[in-house]
């Protein structure tokens, strides 16, 4: 008999399992049996819980993304102004929780799959309309709206090439220079948008 209330918990170890599997191989190339075996639970567990694979690579997507986006309406709250809201929302993106290796090979592998599934494709919009949200919500107050878009689209890119350039390099990532490189960016894109 399942003992009761086990199932968030296996569920939770399963993501964990496969967050670190694809770390670990730095492509969705694993198997379900290989990741319930790091996770301690059976193949037909992981199965019953998230149907095939692309169940498993989806719930781990929803997983990270309802992370992020759990971190970044904490930061947001805490921002009291537009220039702080920008900058609340790129430490979020370089944050521990999201900025390390496992996260950052996740991430790249689910843009690679993207190409071929329609559900982490939508998955990833998703990701990108709410981060073009947020930096347009800090934006607009400072700049010309046609300025705050562009930039916009601007800065959601250096967070993402930065993400790729860092699955790209060996070591621990390092998120001050990450945040630094995007700050930067900000400050000349305000300066120029208030002048224009």
């Amino acid at each position: 008999m399942p003992k009761l209330g086990m199932e968030p918990l296996r569920r939770k170890a399963l993501i964990d399992a496969t967050i670190a599997a694809i770390g670990e191989r730095g492509s969705l190339d694993v198997t379900v049996s290989e990741i319930a075996g790091r996770a301690g639970v059976s193949s037909a567990l992981a199965h019953h819980y998230f149907g095939p694979k692309d169940g498993l690579l989806q719930a781990t997507m929803r997983h990270i993304l309802t992370e992020l986006g759990r971190d970044a309406r904490q930061a947001l709250r805490n921002a009291e102004s537009p220039r702080a809201r920008l900058s609340a929302i790129v430490a979020v993106n370089f944050s521990e929780a999201q900025f390390h290796a496992e996260i950052i090979a996740a991430w790249l592998a689910f843009y690679v799959e993207a190409q071929k599934s329609d559900e982490l494709r939508r998955l990833l919009r998703i990701y990108a309309r709410r981060l073009h949200s947020n930096l347009l919500s800090g934006l607009s107050p400072l700049i010309p709206r046609a300025e705050a878009e562009i930039a916009a689209e601007s800065i959601a890119a250096l967070i993402d090439g930065l993400y790729i350039r860092r699955a790209l390099k060996d070591g621990a990532p390092n998120a001050a220079t990450a945040i630094a490189l995007v700050e930067d960016y900000i400050a000349v894109k305000l300066k120029s948008g208030r002048a224009a």
